[in-house]
Order: C-alpha cells, then structure tokens, then sequence
C-alpha cells in the first residue's frame, strides 16, 4: 500500500463518494478539496456521468485540471474542454445494443452531453428517481422523443448507454445480457443502472491513461470510491480507498475504508494524506 507522502495525484468518485447522499458537495469536503489543491496534489474528478453532467460546486473549484467522464470513456481538460481521451461505442456494438434493450428506458452520452427520454425527464419519479436526483435529472439531460432512433442515429458517437431498470430485480434480469454484448464495457454506480460504454473504458484503464500522459506512476495515486464501477481504479491505484457506504466489490478493491460520504469520509482522509506529506 502506497505511503500517504508519497501520494502526487488524488482521483474522486462523485456520487455517494465526494458528495453527499442528497447530491451536495458539503462545505467540509470543498475546504479539503482547496487545501489538497494547495498541498500540491493533483484532484481528478472520476464519474460515471457525462462531462456536463458534473456540478458546478465541484467543477468551479480552482486547480481541478481533469475529469475522467462516463465511466472512463472520455478525460478532459477542465481548463479548455479539449479531450485527451476519447472511446466511442463501436457501432456493431450499438446495434446489438439496441436489439437487445432498444425496448427498456434509455439514456445516452453523446460527446459529454446526456440525452434521455423525454417522458423521463417530464417525471422522473415514476420511473424509480429518487427525489434527491430529480433535479439533477432535469437539468443535466436533454429530452429525446424516440431514444432508439436517436441512439442509432448517434451510433458512432456515443460515450455510451444507460439502461434505466425499474429496480434491483429488473437489472438482475438484464444483466446477463448486457455482459453478452460485444466490444462493450459493462459496469454499474446504482441499483438500477447498467451502464454500457466501450470495452477499453473503465475508470481504472483511463486513470492509467492519464497518469501516463503526467508521468506519475500507480503507486503515486489515491483513489476514492463508492461503487462497482469504481472498483478497477481503486485496485489500479497505490491506495485504493472505499467509502463506509461501498459495495462489496468496491471494498474487496480498496486499501483502506473510511467514513461515509455523509460523514465527510472524503474529507477525513485528504486531511490525513496532507498531514503526511507536510511531515517530510
């Protein structure tokens, strides 16, 4: 497990992780966040959303450079959008995508923008939103009349598919099939999501990208995260750090647990890294 002191670049899940239950970013967590930034670490943003998806309250933050997007289909510039990473769905891919799901509840990414069904976006609680996320459904995602059509019309720009299930039971039923799509990548960060992208994307594969394009090694990194899709970048990085609300297959990844997204566990453990390295 890679020391605290030796940790140059700092890579944060969003949802459930950095910010609290109800989608907030606390003031404890964004006062260590800055004090990070200061100590001279580098705060990458890692998220299953889309790049305009991301809130403003984390975005804004002065020294945050990069944010790996779409569970690693893209990585950007913070600085001028420019995209250093960039993984399409392959069309074949798409297609057989929508054969199999094309009748389900649909979303999808297209260049960092997300795009839903507009009967979704009307009322998102009818279809399983929890109320803490209605608004960040109907301010992040365009209305789409005919998802399917739209899908394929975009085939060959996609970051990727969210398959919105009614519930736990209804993604176990899917699941078997998402994992049988071709060139495709399949992971999950709630209940009720599959999320679809690439078959090189995944968080862990593009904070290797990334870190190869700064020159810092794994073994320089810390990873925070919450969920299965975060739990190849916690095992890529030299600490991989599971939140108290994790899943299992996020914790099996990690180094260490700490406190829970609403009990400030983010926080707690910056503190604890820049303790470290303004001890050297």
């Amino acid at each position: 497990m890679t020391r605290f002191e030796d940790i140059r670049l700092i890579a944060l899940d969003l949802d459930d992780t950095t910010l609290r239950s109800d989608g907030s970013l606390s003031g404890e967590t964004c006062a260590a966040i800055e004090a990070a930034i200061d100590a001279g670490l580098e705060i990458v943003i890692a998220s299953g959303r889309s790049l305009h998806s991301l809130p403003k309250a984390v975005v804004r933050i002065p020294g945050i450079r990069y944010a790996i997007t779409s569970n690693g289909a893209a990585v950007a510039s913070l600085e001028n959008g420019e995209r250093l990473v960039s993984l399409s769905l392959h069309p074949d891919t798409v297609h057989e995508l929508i054969a199999v799901f094309g009748d389900e509840l649909l979303e999808c990414f297209v260049d960092g923008q997300a795009y839903c069904d507009a009967g979704y976006i009307a009322d998102p609680v009818r279809f399983g939103c929890s109320e803490a996320y209605v608004d960040y459904v109907k301010t992040t995602r365009l209305p789409v009349e005919d998802m399917k059509r739209f899908i394929l019309d975009n085939a060959a720009r996609l970051d990727s598919v969210d398959v919105l299930c009614e519930n736990v039971r209804h993604r176990a039923e899917l699941w078997e099939k998402a994992l049988a799509l071709p060139g495709a990548y399949i992971t999950s960060s709630s209940p009720r999501l599959i999320e679809i992208s690439d078959a090189e994307a995944g968080k862990g594969a593009s904070l290797r990208r990334l870190c190869d394009i700064l020159k810092i090694p794994a073994s320089a990194v810390a990873a925070f995260g919450n969920g299965d899709n975060d739990a190849d970048m916690l095992a890529f990085a030299g600490l991989g750090v599971a939140m108290k609300n994790a899943t299992a297959a996020c914790i099996a990844s990690a180094d260490l647990v700490c406190g829970s997204n609403d009990e400030h566990g983010v926080a707690q453990m910056l503190y604890k890294i820049i303790g470290d390295k303004e001890k050297q």
